[in-house]
């Protein structure tokens, strides 16, 4: 069948089943999209009374399936509208019967159109193949274990439709139960290729009608000869959703250009009066060594902090590349009016009492405003920005200066100060710390589309609540994580499922499960908590990118060394099996109580020549890829000692060439903390009285590097 007559034939299909005021289509509907993209099915005939049933089931012969054909019934099994394995004529009128009778108990008012004769498949491993609308990514598809427990089991993955060939075989092995469909206990595996199929053409499917809200595969049958689908479930979405304003790669860099290195400013409600938010925020960009020009903004005063102010932005002179609001929300829609007209092509809204607050409406006339004359809008409802290679700070919270290679941004206010704070006491460096609000314009993609771009920024850490377009998001992902990690905490993990759904992939694909698989397929690594999110932004630009899998732990203690193998394996990490000769030089320095092998036990009593001459072993050897160190506070090898010489060996293998991730985890008395920012200041990420978190890092970094595709194959 050609392209256009196979969209021809469904898309008539679905319009008929709109005008009847239907959004669930029947199964011989269902098996008419799946004839026409390939989706495998077995043979099925609709019989519309009794001896219509016997003379389908002697055509197909053999064992067949009966089930109820009703638009008004969608889960035929709880309706008692299925029989399986029916042979013979007798056993056939007696099941036509049977389950036309129980479907009329189950709903008395459904519509009965008859009862599917349907080809009984051999056994096999069930699965499910199914696609659901999100409402951040669109169509996504997914796979899993499927049959009557699916919703109990959720051993489901997710992807964006439609998926390339390679993308669905990788989805076969997202699964807990992967092996399973590879042959266990001499049972053989699966047709990959038949199943990956049938993904791939229910992706295409979604694709190409955006109408179709949920499908449901379910059970389909995978053997070691193909997949068949046994039920196909099709639910229409009740509307499509609102087209939503794109912007263009070159169009956001641009709006961001101006407002990340903005060679002027307004302060729109800028004040004299300390304690408003006008005054902080013109004091900040003022104190801040901010180099451009800065105009306050006020019809009542003529000169505020020692600037001359102006009645309205139209009356400031020359050029403004960012407009930031510090008024009332009722003001904002007519300030904004000026400042389209005036050309700026940035707006920065910090007052709140909008869609948070329930004006919905008052939120969507900025943004018909801004998009009327083409101003980017930030916010509202934010603490502002930070650029800090700007010098400017446009925010009404507390300055910060330290400049550094991290770009944060954060959804909450108070997750910003957080950051904020979290920045300050770790001395991080920054490039830019920016709220994002409500979203009413700007959100994530465009920020991640710039930061991709920045040489000041090295990684990007997002927290979020949600995403506004995922599919945005993920593009942008895509762009940024070859040259740099871009790190992601998702709040409201638990919030997703509860909403009802149509079908069984529609109740799995609850927000978080949807989220994880996606942002997993884009390559953003997401981090568990707000602290994991923290430290993964501030170490992965300090570890070097490893060259393989192999991972060594050398140790002071025993007990550290099980926790860290643990750690390593929890982190989907590779100990490395030493090899006899390093084995062997390993020992020449482990006391014979002591134990080689992986983790590498020196003891705690040995003295600092023990710790310096493991670590170069391992920093020598070209197939060691990592190092995870454990130390153990002692008056023999006092904390900064350690410090000192893990510092000083990693120095010195870095200038000659030699750059492999070191992590260390430091036990002991308080000094460790000191040893340990002594350390992260000099490349070696370090943390006292915690094994998980050191190796969680590296981890990270593993899981970046992986998705960058830098990680290459090595022993």
């Amino acid at each position: 069948m050609r392209d256009e007559d196979r969209v021809a034939r469904v898309r008539a299909l679905l319009e008929s089943v709109r005008a009847e005021g239907r959004t669930a289509l029947t199964a011989p509907e269902g098996r008419v999209l799946a004839e026409a993209y390939g989706i495998a099915v077995p043979g099925e005939e609709l019989a519309r009374d009794v001896d219509e049933a016997v003379a389908a089931a002697a055509r197909l012969g053999g064992p067949v399936v009966l089930k109820i054909v009703s638009p008004d019934i969608l889960h035929k099994t709880e309706a008692g509208g299925v029989v399986v394995g029916v042979e013979g004529a007798d056993r056939v009128r007696a099941a036509f019967h049977e389950i036309v009778g129980n479907a009329r108990a189950h709903d008395a008012g459904a519509r009965i159109e008859g009862v599917l004769v349907q080809e009984l498949l051999p056994a096999g491993q069930e699965v499910i193949v199914g696609a659901v609308t999100d409402p951040a990514f669109g169509k996504v598809v997914a796979f899993g274990l499927g049959g009557v427990l699916v919703e109990v089991l959720k051993d489901v993955t997710f992807r964006l439709a439609p998926v390339s060939a390679d993308e669905a075989l990788s989805m076969l092995d997202s699964i807990r139960a992967a092996q399973v469909l590879r042959g266990v206990r001499g049972r053989a595996g699966v047709d990959r290729w038949a199943l990956a199929e049938q993904i791939r053409r229910v992706s295409r499917l979604v694709a190409d009608f955006p109408e179709i809200g949920e499908v449901d595969l379910n059970p389909v049958i995978a053997t070691d000869r193909g997949a068949v689908a046994a039920d196909i479930r099709i639910i229409l979405a009740e509307r499509r959703p609102a087209p939503r304003r794109t912007y263009g790669r070159e169009e956001i860099l641009a709006s961001m250009r101006r407002l990340m290195r903005p060679n002027s400013v307004a302060v729109i409600g800028a004040s004299n009066e300390p304690g408003k938010i006008g005054n902080s925020v013109l004091r900040n960009l003022l104190d801040g060594g901010f180099a451009g020009d800065i105009h306050p903004v006020n019809p009542r005063a003529d000169d505020i902090l020692g600037r001359k102010a102006y009645r309205s932005v139209a009356d400031v002179p020359g050029e403004v590349d960012v407009a930031v609001f510090a008024i009332p929300a009722r003001f904002v829609a007519a300030a904004l009016e000026e400042v389209g007209r005036k050309g700026i092509p940035n707006a920065v809204l910090i007052p709140s009492g909008f869609a948070e607050t329930g004006e919905h409406a008052l939120q969507a006339e900025l943004v018909e405003i801004a998009e009327r004359y083409g101003v980017r809008l930030l916010g509202p409802n934010i603490y502002g920005y930070y650029s800090t290679w700007q010098d400017l700070c446009a925010t009404f919270c507390t300055p910060y200066d330290v400049k550094g290679p991290v770009a944060l941004t954060s959804q909450s206010g108070g997750i910003g100060m957080a950051v904020l704070g979290f920045a300050r006491s770790t001395r991080t460096g920054v490039s830019a710390i920016v709220g994002l609000g409500n979203k009413a314009d700007l959100d994530e993609d465009d920020l991640l589309t710039w930061f991709g771009e920045d040489p000041h920024t090295e990684c990007v850490a997002m927290h979020l609540e949600d995403l506004k377009d995922g599919r945005a998001f993920v593009a942008a992902a895509r762009e940024v994580v070859p040259r740099k990690p871009v790190v992601v905490l998702k709040a409201g993990r638990t919030a997703a499922g509860a909403r009802a759904a149509g079908s069984h992939t529609g109740a799995l694909a609850g927000d978080d499960a949807v989220y994880d698989d996606i942002l997993r397929q884009a390559g953003v690594i997401r981090a568990p908590g707000l602290d994991d999110l923290l430290e993964y932004a501030r170490a992965l630009p300090v570890l070097p990118t490893p060259g393989g899998d192999n991972v060594v732990i050398i140790t002071g203690a025993g007990g550290s060394g099980v926790l860290l193998s643990d750690a390593v394996t929890d982190n989907g990490l590779s100990l490395m099996e030493i090899p006899p000769d390093l084995d062997e030089a390993f020992r020449r320095f482990i006391p014979p109580f002591g134990a080689a092998g992986n983790p590498v036990d020196i003891t705690g009593g040995e003295p600092p020549a023990t710790y310096e001459a493991t670590i170069r072993l391992g920093l020598a050897d070209p197939r060691v890829h990592a190092l995870v160190l454990g130390y153990w506070h002692t008056i023999v090898t006092p904390p900064m000692v350690f410090a000192e010489l893990t510092a000083r060996v990693v120095a010195e293998f870095r200038e000659r060439g030699v750059e492999k991730p070191v992590v260390a985890s430091l036990a002991g008395d308080v000094e460790v903390e000191e040893a340990c920012r002594y350390l992260f200041e000099r490349g070696v990420v370090a943390y006292p009285y915690t094994t998980e978190k050191p190796v969680a890092v590296l981890g990270a970094k593993y899981r970046w590097a992986r998705a960058a595709g830098l990680l290459r194959d090595g022993s």
